[in-house]
């Protein structure tokens, strides 16, 4: 399974994903889930993909050696034509894994997150379904979700909004993320997390924390403690006393 989030904010895009593909008994497989895609100066597009992996990867390799050669990505003016033309990439890609054998009992569908900047535009991020179509972020929904939604999304209602900081948000991502790990076995570091500041059309910065990562620790530790402070604050029933 898979876990990766997006925060759309007025100061920037806080990016998020785990890495795990595969969590059986005895045998556990990791493959990075966020790319970036820089023109410096120009054009900054993260990536972040769930679903099967083999057009995850085809996807993302395509992707990447259109870019080497100046393809689409490079030339489009809005970062909705970025997003409709992953979501044609996609699309492409299950075609032709339906057309090569008979692939009816297995699920070759993929979804992405899409986000960035391209030149004066502001920035945005998109959810690319596996059908080719999309959605945006909105003041009022001011962040995306793909794979293993349900565990992260509480803390991200309580605490993403527009004004938030790039750092609150990242600190918020994280928390999501390890919710979402210590409930479902499925989703598993390390976790990529960029931050992009609005305005800066340079890369991201990246930054992976493995379970024991001193600052993801320290993350994950401060908020049990203080959850469990909240839970023991509640107040009391009459007949407690």
């Amino acid at each position: 399974m898979t876990y990766c989030l997006a925060a759309s904010l007025k100061a920037g895009l806080v990016f998020a994903a785990d890495t795990r593909t595969n969590a059986g008994l005895d045998h556990v497989n990791s493959f990075r889930k966020m790319h970036s895609l820089v023109w410096e100066g120009d054009r900054v597009l993260v990536l972040l993909s769930a679903g099967n992996l083999a057009t995850t990867q085809a996807v993302v390799t395509h992707l990447q050696r259109e870019a080497e050669s100046g393809g689409p990505l490079s030339e489009v003016r809005h970062l909705s034509d970025a997003a409709d033309h992953v979501g044609q990439v996609s699309l492409q890609v299950q075609r032709k894994y339906r057309a090569a054998e008979d692939m009816s009992a297995v699920s070759l569908e993929a979804t992405f997150i899409l986000g960035g900047q391209i030149g004066d535009e502001p920035t945005g991020a998109f959810l690319i379904y596996p059908q080719g179509n999309f959605i945006t972020c909105s003041e009022e929904q001011p962040f995306l979700q793909i794979g293993e939604t349900k565990y992260g999304k509480p803390i991200l209602d309580r605490i993403i909004e527009p004004g938030l900081s790039l750092e609150d948000a990242a600190r918020c991502a994280l928390v999501s993320i390890d919710s979402t790990m210590r409930s479902n076995l499925s989703v598993g570091p390390p976790v990529d997390l960029a931050i992009y500041p609005a305005g800066a059309l340079q890369r991201p910065r990246m930054l992976r924390y493995k379970h024991n990562s001193p600052y993801f620790a320290s993350v994950r530790k401060h908020w049990g403690e203080g959850l469990r402070r909240l839970f023991d604050d509640l107040p009391r029933f009459d007949w407690e006393g």
